[in-house]
């Protein structure tokens, strides 16, 4: 399953549609300007589905993630010199590959790849490729996906 991950030319709080392959909207995301700060997740018609929140007093940015009122996971900026990384608690999953390029790869605790992301090039705005192997992985994948965005840009 592709989902294609494009942000509005200009948002404040940040607000962006995620769409399939044959451009259909299939998740909304709504950010909120709060303290801390929030992103909801819609599905196509408006249902509410998923949040990130993240930690106010964390040295390091945090996120974590809310599959309706459960908490899924967190996705926290790790310490490094060169390069970004990320270390993923989350179903035993790993961020591999070049973050700050966007060309890496959401693996399993087993190292398989649950899901590839990729930048697009070209475009007015900034947009995302999210190849998801299982569509169940969908919704948790394009979590991780935004958490990571939203510290690259300082949101």
């Amino acid at each position: 399953m592709q989902l294609l991950f494009k942000q509005k030319f200009v948002s404040l709080a940040g607000k962006y549609e995620i769409y399939d392959s044959k451009g259909n909207v299939v998740y909304m995301i709504l950010g909120r300007v709060s303290i801390p700060k929030r992103y909801e997740i819609y599905d196509a018609k408006g249902n509410f589905l998923a949040e990130l929140k993240a930690k106010v007093f964390d040295i390091l940015p945090t996120f974590r993630l809310y599959i309706g009122d459960r908490e899924a996971g967190c996705v926290k900026k790790k310490f490094t010199f060169l390069s970004p990384k990320f270390e993923v608690d989350c179903n035993g999953w790993r961020v591999d590959g070049n973050i700050w390029e966007w060309n890496y790869k959401i693996m399993s605790a087993d190292s398989k790849t649950v899901a590839t992301v990729s930048k697009q090039l070209l475009n007015l705005t900034d947009t995302y490729a999210i190849d998801v192997v299982d569509p169940k992985d969908a919704l948790l994948a394009l979590m991780v996906v935004l958490a990571i965005d939203a510290e690259k840009e300082g949101k």
